[in-house]
């Protein structure tokens, strides 16, 4: 007969430890899969969802930062044709470009640029990494089946999968906080001077990625640890024996109290970074204390009153801050968490078992110890260790909340409040509040665990009154599988829609770039179009400049014509393009454009001889040409213009660019009256300048119809007879639009001779150049 207890057996015991090793495996393999297919499904989402790129033009920003580190710089060395390659949130200074944003996220990206050709493998390494935390932080924090759920809501969450899917900061910040947070919270259980240097690391990072981001993430460990080296020295300077010099000198650091030890490194670890940080703002700004989006917009950072940036600017009041962040918080409440209103429910619900365990055993949500120990197989936390890891949860969603009223960004994200479709926030959630999401989620998993021990337990007493066992796992089932289909479908229908919208957008871009996707560049020069304004990236952010502007494409802005002839004088050998497009650009997904990329060429010599050829329906009364540069010069006539009476199905314009101005010729080779009535040349401007040749036909209601082709030109010294001959230059094709009503409509009339459907079937529009010396 045994002298053990039967709860204390050898093999009882032995039996219990594989159970739990078991089922510890169980939860370390669940976890496992939960990263791995969060990493997975964030590629596929980078891949298809956004695979031109959002409609956030940020991440041109980064992916430009990205390869300008791959290519061992900080900045473009663009010299004068700084403003022709200037991206969106760059900034210039004496001829270089540099971006506005820390260069964390971006070298981040550069990894996988550099391993593997695609940025996306950075996307899908960090959406793993950081479900993988959220796991290993709830571990700690609530135990280990809550922290299993939590990851599954943090990875399930649409503004976890739309904003980790894009080249954007926040993920990736919040994977070092994530890495901060558990490797704080294990220095303080297991007194670990390793994972203390390991959090100072870790937040120091994620301060030199997004310094305010950070600081509002850290601020409740700051506290907490102020609060543990305030009593350990006051505990240490109470022991006058221990505190004497002497005494001080023989123990050294090990002499200290451990929370000095310990915050004491991660703070020295996380002040070499912030060090780092300020020798970046040295080596980019010039001063330590100023950082690059204080250089690009000094109006744009934390604080309160007049906020602006660029053409942009509002009073930021406390009452719009409260407002803006109301709103924010309550999307990410109802539509932005997983599963929506029902994941907040569980997050409610969590919390408040957490704080009733806390009051009655110290222990949240009733999880064993075994539950409670971590991958690495240390002793489960005290509950004194764990009530202080769920404060600084709930901390970290109190400062995120709170510290963001101070940013006017998230009211910039909204757009229109009252507009949930609005703004980039409809896109991707409040993404300034981003960090929010891993309080949400961890007392969220509480929530679910607590709802499973009540269904455990519903179980038992069904059992204890007399029901059938095969009864009680049918009701079990059936309420399992409501609660699973329940949360799927909330899950879906919260992630469906800004998922859709992205979609649209990226269908909108995909047909925008189609020219490129099918095109081969080799030593290409590509003009763009400036919609937004003279930025690069801004909105085409899927034609960046390689870091040396010298790649097989080279993309500039089309400009000012003594501009764009710069940058053809520094680019003499390449082959050239000009990027366009019938429509009109707009942020609405549903405003699609017909693109166009058309070769162009470099014409030049005595004279250039050309002639235009248009379409002409019946019941056109009359015609008129007319030639018109855009700034002309002194000394002749503004424009020319001659008209013909019933132009019969087509009509053929001759015109000439010679040195001295631009000819049109008659009717029948008649010599075009112009505005003074001469029959001398109309001048441009020599350094460059914009001709416009019109047709405008006219029927007899009075409507009329246009062909507009604009011509870029210049006169040049120097040919066969040596220099001091004037010589013209041109760039052929012109731009060619067709505009009902108005003689000039833009990039909505762009003619596209092989897009029937952009304009009627009477339409021709023919144009042919020959230079001659």
């Amino acid at each position: 007969m045994s002298l053990l207890s039967p709860s204390v057996h050898p093999r009882r015991v032995a039996s219990r430890l594989r159970e739990r090793l078991a089922r510890a495996d169980r939860v370390t393999l669940a976890a496992a899969v939960v990263s791995l297919a969060a990493g997975l499904l964030t590629f596929a989402v980078a891949a298809t969802v956004f695979s031109h790129h959002s409609a956030n033009h940020d991440e041109g920003v980064y992916l430009a930062q990205a390869a300008l580190l791959l290519g061992g710089q900080l900045e473009f060395h663009a010299g004068p044709l700084a403003d022709a390659v200037h991206p969106w949130f760059f900034i210039e200074d004496g001829g270089r470009l540099y971006p506005k944003y820390n260069p964390v996220p971006a070298a981040l990206f550069s990894v996988s640029m550099g391993l593997f050709g695609e940025p996306r493998v950075t996307l899908a390494a960090v959406a793993a990494g950081n479900a993988a935390l959220v796991y290993l932080l709830g571990s700690l924090a609530v135990g280990r089946r809550a922290g299993l759920a939590a990851a599954v809501l943090f990875a399930a969450s649409p503004m976890a999968i739309a904003t980790s899917a894009a080249f954007l900061p926040y993920a990736p910040t919040t994977l070092f906080n994530l890495i901060f947070a558990v490797a704080y919270l294990r220095s303080v259980r297991d007194d670990s001077l390793r994972d203390a240097g390991i959090a100072g690391i870790a937040v120091g990072i994620a301060f030199f990625s997004r310094p305010y981001t950070a600081v509002l993430f850290a601020s409740p460990f700051i506290l907490h640890a102020l609060w543990r080296v305030g009593s350990g020295l006051k505990g240490f300077s109470a022991d006058s024996a221990a505190s004497t010099p002497r005494a001080l000198a023989a123990a050294g650091l090990r002499g200290l109290p451990g929370p000095v030890r310990r915050h004491g490194l991660t703070a020295l670890f996380g002040t070499l970074f912030v060090g780092v940080t300020l020798a970046y703002n040295v080596r980019m700004t010039g001063s330590p204390l100023v950082f690059p989006y204080q250089e690009f917009a000094p109006m744009d950072g934390p604080g309160f009153g007049e906020r602006r940036i660029l053409g942009h600017s509002v009073e930021y009041t406390p009452a719009l801050a409260l407002e803006s962040n109301r709103y924010a918080v309550q999307e990410i409440a109802t539509r932005w968490l997983a599963g929506g209103p029902l994941g907040t429910a569980l997050a409610a619900l969590g919390g408040a078992v957490v704080v009733w365990s806390w009051r009655a055993s110290g222990d949240p949500g009733g999880i064993s110890a075994a539950d409670h120990s971590s991958l690495a197989g240390d002793a489960p936390g005290t509950p004194g260790f764990r009530r202080t890891a769920g404060v600084l949860l709930a901390g970290v969603g109190v400062s995120v909340v709170v510290g963001n009223l101070f940013f006017w960004g998230t009211h910039n994200a909204l757009a229109d409040l009252a507009d949930p479709t609005d703004g980039l926030a409809s896109l991707f959630g409040p993404f300034y509040h981003f960090d929010l999401l891993v309080p949400l989620s961890i007392f969220g998993g509480v929530g679910v665990v607590a709802g499973w021990r009540a269904l455990r337990l519903v179980r038992d007493r069904l059992a204890n009154r007399g029901v059938s066992p095969a009864v009680t796992r049918v009701a079990l089932a059936v309420a399992v599988a409501g609660a699973v289909v329940v949360a799927g479908v909330a899950a879906v229908d919260a992630a469906s829609e800004p998922i859709e919208r992205n979609a649209e957008i990226d269908a909108k871009h995909e047909a925008a770039y189609a020219p490129f996707d099918e095109a081969e560049f080799e030593d290409g020069l590509v003009f763009v179009p400036t919609p937004y304004g003279e930025w690069q990236n801004h909105p085409f952010q899927y034609l960046r400049n390689g870091p040396g502007l010298d790649g097989d494409v080279v993309y500039a802005l089309d400009r000012d014509p003594v501009e764009n002839f710069a940058v053809l004088d520094a680019y003499p050998e390449r082959t050239l393009y000009r990027y366009g497009y019938h429509g009109v650009w707009t942020a609405d997904p549903d405003a699609h454009v017909t693109p166009k990329l058309e070769p162009l060429d470099r014409r030049s010599g005595d004279r250039v001889d050309a002639e235009t050829t248009v379409g002409v329906p019946e019941r056109v009364a009359r015609a008129q040409v007319r030639v018109d540069p855009r700034r002309g010069g002194a000394g002749g006539p503004d424009r020319a213009t001659y008209t013909v009476a019933d132009p019969n199905g087509s009509l053929a314009v001759d015109w000439a660019v010679t040195p001295e101005g631009v000819r049109l010729s008659g009717a029948g080779g008649a010599t075009a009256d112009t505005a003074d009535g001469s029959a001398e040349p109309v001048p441009f401007d020599p350094e460059g300048d914009v001709v416009a040749v019109t047709v405008t036909l006219v029927d007899p209601a009075g409507a009329t119809y246009t062909y507009r082709q604009e011509v870029t030109v210049r006169v040049t010294e120097g040919g066969e007879a040596g220099v001091g001959d004037e010589r013209v230059e041109v760039v052929w094709p012109p731009e060619r639009s067709t505009c009902r009503l108005v003689t000039e409509c833009g990039n909505e009339g762009t003619y596209l001779p092989d897009e029937p459907q952009t304009h009627s079937e009477w339409v021709v529009f023919e144009t042919a150049a020959e230079a001659s010396d």
